[in-house]
């Protein structure tokens, strides 16, 4: 194996200037997934040079580094403000993800139950990441199933899917699949009458929904009953990838999410996340940002993503044959197939009909809930303050490739992940046989499917592999995706 030879910074930097132009556009509004982009490179300028003053520093012990301590303290307090929570104690974690799986572990050690023991009740369209924590921590994840057409559970649903080992109540503000809210304040009812914790997943909405107005229907920790809370910094808070600020209403709640430990003849090591090590650039970007922005800057950046979410929705809406799922509240939301139109269109057509004009929409397969019913294939927007420079273009592109898409049948797995399907279905292949092949068996399957992991740098059809992900069992395409992107990833 042979290694690359020394290069000069310039040489590095242009190099990787070469391979970013790749990637799909960070700013400017053609993508309406995974960044969120203010319109402000002003922003992008502080959180650089805030990163570039804490470059060295390990937040792992905040006692060495005041700094952090000091930072933190002051997200706290702003988060305090805006949701409504004059106590709340909490910590800057690395994303949503790991506020998500620390709600999770507090909730359950909170409630003095031991490792591997435990049920969370979160409706359907809960973020995975809650799935995650289930999965870590050794408790039981409860799906609830919700309306098809509205896309959030009665709360009839809630109190009936709490088990005698129930310890947590999970609720979305809003959820990520459609937009939409959950209706918080009966999970707060209930939460309060079985006496268990309530966290409201507000990763996605938390620096948007404090402004978002009047008509904004109660999320936060003024609901009685919510006990944690999260709200990702690096999306609606502007900042770079990774942090999210994680509340809890009172002290202990907060203590049961540490590990620490004495018990080992090094250093005694208080956890507050899970990680050791970590780098202080989330605290320092996002405590810079919420500094210059502050709440007046928050509520205009929030008022322009508002008019601009409010008049695509219309617009999206009013496309014969399209439908947008449910009443979102906020900065995203979810188009299905209007199945009362004379002709239905499509979503993942039209999404890939879209990217042909030029903006990169995020498509979301059909799922089977817990009860049998049916959320319907989605295409998945987030709005941002910047959507509003490019709207007039984006919605034009929107009518456009409904009208190109208009009548097409829905995309089909490729031919080889059909086969298997049909293999599945007549009993020959059992998803146990599936899910035991080793690695190289299961690329070779991809590969035979058009799916070459090595085969970088075109593009993928989409519309195909969501309906493969629609049409197999659920576990083999999470088996075949992780080895994509895990092949994807190595030499």
């Amino acid at each position: 194996m042979t290694t690359p030879p020394q290069r000069s910074a310039a040489e590095i930097l242009a190099e990787l200037d070469d391979l970013r132009a790749a990637d799909a556009p960070t700013h400017g509004g053609r993508i309406l997934a995974y960044v969120y982009d203010a319109g402000r490179s002003e922003l992008d300028d502080l959180a650089a040079a805030a990163i570039a003053r804490v470059q060295p520093v390990n937040a792992l012990d905040p006692t060495v580094f005041e700094s952090v301590a000091a930072m933190e303290r002051e997200l706290i307090t702003f988060g305090r403000n805006i949701f409504h929570a004059a106590h709340a104690v909490g910590t800057v974690t690395s994303g949503g993800t790991e506020s998500c799986i620390l709600a999770v572990k507090a909730a359950r050690d909170a409630a003095g139950l031991a490792p591997g023991t435990g049920s969370v009740v979160l409706p359907s369209t809960a973020h995975a990441a809650f799935t995650k924590a289930a999965n870590l921590l050794g408790v039981r994840a409860i799906r609830l199933s919700v309306n098809p057409q509205t896309s959030v559970p009665t709360p009839e649903s809630v109190a009936a899917a709490i088990c005698d080992d129930t310890f947590l109540l999970v609720a979305s503000a809003p959820n990520y699949p459609t937009g939409c809210i959950d209706p918080i304040e009966a999970f707060g009812r209930i939460a309060g009458e079985r006496g268990i914790a309530l966290h409201v997943d507000a990763c996605l909405g938390g620096f948007a929904l404090p402004w978002w107005g009047a008509d904004t229907p109660a999320w936060d920790f003024r609901v009685a009953g919510v006990t944690s809370l999260s709200a990702d910094l690096h999306k609606y808070g502007y900042t770079p990838k990774g942090a999210s600020l994680l509340l809890h209403t009172d002290r202990d709640r907060h203590r049961a999410q540490y590990f620490s430990t004495t018990d080992w003849p090094g250093y005694p090591v208080v956890n507050p996340t899970l990680l050791g090590s970590r780098s202080a650039a989330g605290i320092a970007s996002s405590w810079a940002i919420t500094r210059f922005l502050g709440t007046d800057g928050f509520a205009e950046l929030v008022a322009a993503t508002r008019d601009a979410s409010q008049s695509l929705i219309a617009a999206v809406d009013a496309i014969d044959g399209l439908r947008v799922v449910g009443s979102p509240t906020g900065p995203v939301f979810a188009v299905a197939a209007d199945p009362t139109a004379d002709v239905p269109v499509d979503p993942h057509r039209w999404a890939a009909a879209v990217a042909e004009r030029g903006f990169t929409l995020q498509m979301q397969p059909a799922y089977t809930q817990p009860d049998g019913t049916d959320l319907p294939a989605t295409t998945h927007l987030t709005v941002t303050p910047v959507t509003a420079t490019v709207r007039t273009d984006l919605v034009d592109a929107c009518r456009r490739a409904a009208d190109a898409v208009r009548g097409q049948a829905a995309a089909k797995p490729p031919a080889a992940l059909s086969d298997l399907a049909a293999a599945f279905a007549d009993g020959t292949l059992a998803v146990a046989d599936v899910l035991a092949l080793p690695s190289e068996a299961t690329e070779a399957a991809l590969v035979a499917a058009g799916i070459d992991p090595h085969a970088r740098g075109g593009p993928l059809d989409m519309a195909a592999i969501i309906a493969a992900v629609h049409t197999l069992p659920r576990p083999v395409t999470a088996k075949m995706l992780t080895e994509f992107l895990a092949a994807f990833t190595n030499p």
